[in-house]
């Protein structure tokens, strides 16, 4: 059974405008994780990532609080199969 897998995270509250997407970006890679962070429209963020199960819950724990000026007020998390379809962690627009 393979430890590999992956999510897509929504997160709302106080999270652009904030440093979020580089706190997450920062994470992601000292964590050893593949995928992105993307704004979205209504000032919510997109997180997809992807790589060791542990990894991704320490992340997913990260994402919780964000960096000290943000405010997550909800964030939902998608389980998904590992695809291996990224090869480096990256902030877009």
């Amino acid at each position: 059974m393979s430890d590999l897998a992956s999510f897509q995270a929504i997160v709302h509250g106080r999270v652009q405008g904030v440093y979020y997407r580089s706190f997450t970006t920062r994470n992601a890679l000292q964590l050893g994780l593949t995928g992105y962070v993307r704004n979205l429209t209504g000032e919510s963020v997109e997180v997809y990532a992807e790589g060791e199960r542990m990894q991704l819950e320490k992340l997913v724990e990260q994402l919780k609080t964000g960096p000290t000026a943000a405010r997550v007020d909800n964030l939902t998390i998608d389980w998904k199969e590992y695809t291996g379809e990224y090869s480096n962690f990256i902030a877009t627009r």
